[in-house]
């Protein structure tokens, strides 16, 4: 008889206990932060992929001039008026999959004296494609890439 009643007692409690309101308002906000620093963690994530993908195909537009101006003759080079004519010129960033042009690189090839005191420093120039374009909420991004050419370098064994 004694047992029956511990067993009654016990089932009686058992269905008595829940959850509180207290609880169920303290889940929702430790469900809600969570979901908050998960979809915080996401943007991050995909803003630093498109940056990424912007750095590096500012990266291949500049490599690709550099190339381009790496096969002139020394006197094409160093005569303004023939490489350096395009200047700025637009080229456009299409998204994966997309056809859109809402990014635009502005490029801009220049060439310098060499900033060198050697002897020869005449017989080189500074080759410099600067790339400027707006990206991650109308910030401008720039990115500069340089090299030297010589009067007797690369040029003379493609010609």
């Amino acid at each position: 008889m004694n047992l029956t009643r511990c067993n009654k007692a016990a089932a009686k409690r058992g269905s008595q206990q829940a959850f509180t309101l207290m609880d169920a308002i303290f889940a929702v906000l430790i469900s809600g932060m969570m979901f908050t620093a998960m979809y915080a963690g996401l943007a991050f994530g995909f803003k630093t992929i498109k940056m990424a993908r912007e750095n590096t195909r500012a990266t291949q537009i500049m490599l690709e001039h550099m190339e381009i101006c790496r096969l002139y003759k020394w006197q094409d080079l160093t005569n303004t008026t023939s490489f350096l004519n395009t200047n700025p010129f637009t080229v456009y960033y299409y998204s994966v999959g997309g056809t859109n042009t809402s990014l635009q690189y502005t490029a801009r090839v220049s060439l310098a004296s060499c900033p060198i005191t050697a002897s020869y420093a005449g017989e080189m120039r500074k080759l410099s494609v600067r790339l400027d374009w707006g990206a991650l909420g109308n910030t401008n991004r720039t990115r500069i890439m340089s090299t030297y050419v010589a009067r007797n370098g690369l040029q003379n064994y493609v010609w």
